[in-house]
């Protein structure tokens, strides 16, 4: 006898192109219910704070970083304060955030190349943000799309997982990934719908154990039953403020 997840698979095995288009932007619809406030989850004011704050953000959690980032933009407030930093005191501001003397190097090293070759504002195109150290597509994409409104796909570990499992790719590259998902949807719907899938992925569709059993996602989900199927114990795993206690 089938799992209920390989039932689910079975459900969407042959589905056309066109359906998967349609069950995509379905499903876009439905995260746009279940979260009308999904953003950044990152706390800035500028695109400098932003840039900054994506680069600490990985490895980590954003309530970490959004933890610590006051105290260190109170310090260096901008690309011209953090670029003559001393990396000793940038590591101890960061620390909290893992890694840390990796992306105090990343940051100060950014800063610098901010000052040296834009008068230290954050350029606004992919191809100048992927050439800042310590900065690739998913925190390029986060950028231009929170702080410069030019859509883009955040292929973080959240988007990625929760992309395979919607079957809308199945790549393990975030680049190849990005481009999957991006076909499927128009491109001025691709920041907000980053932001619901990673919302989605960080209360609903967890990693080890997603709560399927109260997913709103459940009848459109070829990956259904493989987490807890027990509506009420779903219910129970829910975070932040969706969970039953918040």
């Amino acid at each position: 006898m089938l799992t209920v997840a390989e039932k689910s698979a079975r459900k969407f095995a042959k589905e056309t192109p066109l359906g998967k288009k349609r069950r995509a932007r379905r499903i876009n619809r439905i995260l746009a219910e279940v979260y009308p406030n999904a953003k950044c989850e990152l706390d800035f004011e500028t695109p400098f704070q932003l840039l900054i704050a994506t680069v600490l953000s990985a490895q980590t959690t954003d309530i970490r970083v959004n933890a610590t980032t006051p105290g260190l933009f109170a310090a260096f407030p901008d690309a011209h304060a953090l670029a003559v930093a001393n990396l000793g005191e940038v590591e101890e501001l960061i620390r909290s955030t893992g890694f840390y003397r990796a992306k105090a190097r990343n940051i100060v090293k950014l800063a610098n190349d901010l000052v040296e070759d834009y008068d230290g504002e954050v350029p606004q195109t992919m191809e100048e943000l992927v050439k800042l150290a310590g900065v690739g597509r998913k925190t390029a994409n986060v950028v231009l799309g929170n702080a410069f409104d030019t859509p883009g796909i955040t292929v973080d570990t959240h988007m990625g997982r929760l992309a395979r499992r919607f079957g809308w790719t199945k790549e393990t590259d975030p680049v190849k990934a990005e481009e999957d998902i991006a076909a499927l949807f128009p491109t001025k719907d691709l920041t907000l719908l980053s932001h619901r899938v990673i919302f989605h992925g960080r209360r609903i569709c967890h990693s080890r154990k997603p709560a399927c059993g109260a997913c709103p996602l459940m009848t459109l989900c070829p990956s259904f039953g493989i987490g807890e199927l027990d509506p009420d114990k779903a219910r129970a795993m829910f975070k932040y403020e969706m969970a039953p206690l918040a």
